[in-house]
């Protein structure tokens, strides 16, 4: 899976954070990157609102992420290079500094980096994959490889190769091997599409979970 770095222009307004919390979910659902929306979250949301408090509402900001490595990468970029962002302990009785704390306590890692016009706040969170493009490591999708490898023993022509068009032939391997089993259900006397309906209100339940 090609997880191709995104960016986004915004406002630094707290009616902004609820937008990209929303499209961080979006983008990491498209990435497979389901078990660290949460965490993503929070950072988005605590990252925007250091620079709401420290460098004004209304700053020009812009939200990147991208993957480094297996980690996922989340920045935010704003035009003040002096207002830096600080780290106090989630105990002390300062009202500011604990945004980046809870940052501290989700990430892998996270830094400040000055430019000679913008500074940029980044953290990483550390993710179950094995490659940058490849896919999370979970008992269903263990046992769909097994099975696809299966077929692809049978079938020449479902053996997937690398590249683009490799995922490509990946993805009509999973559609033939989704018909075989229909067929399955027909033969037995079993509503299709009532299995279909019953499958995806299982694997919307798993993702929301």
């Amino acid at each position: 899976m090609a997880r191709k770095p995104w960016d986004l222009a915004f406002t630094a307004e707290p009616a902004e954070v609820a937008a990209l919390r929303r499209i961080m979910r979006l983008h990491l659902g498209i990435w497979g990157l389901h078990e660290v929306t949460e965490e993503a979250q929070l950072c988005v949301s605590e990252l925007v609102a250091n620079v709401i408090t420290h460098v004004g509402h209304g700053t020009p900001a812009t939200l990147a992420v991208s993957m480094s490595g297996t980690r996922l990468r989340i920045e935010v970029h704003d035009p003040d290079t002096r207002a830096l962002p600080t780290l106090l302990d989630t105990d002390s009785d300062a009202e500011t500094g604990r945004g980046m704390a809870l940052v501290d306590a989700v990430a892998d890692r996270w830094g400040v980096q000055l430019g000679p016009d913008r500074k940029t706040t980044w953290c990483e969170l550390a993710t179950s994959l094995t490659t940058s493009n490849g896919h999370v490591e979970c008992r269903r999708v263990l046992r769909a490889e097994a099975l696809l490898g299966s077929y692809a023993i049978v079938e020449e022509s479902l053996r997937p190769g690398p590249g683009r068009l490799g995922r490509a032939v990946a993805e009509e391997s999973v559609i033939t091997v989704i018909m075989d089993f229909l067929y399955w259900l027909r033969a037995h006397g079993c509503d299709v599409d009532e299995a279909l309906d019953r499958a995806q209100t299982r694997y919307d339940a798993e993702l929301d979970g």
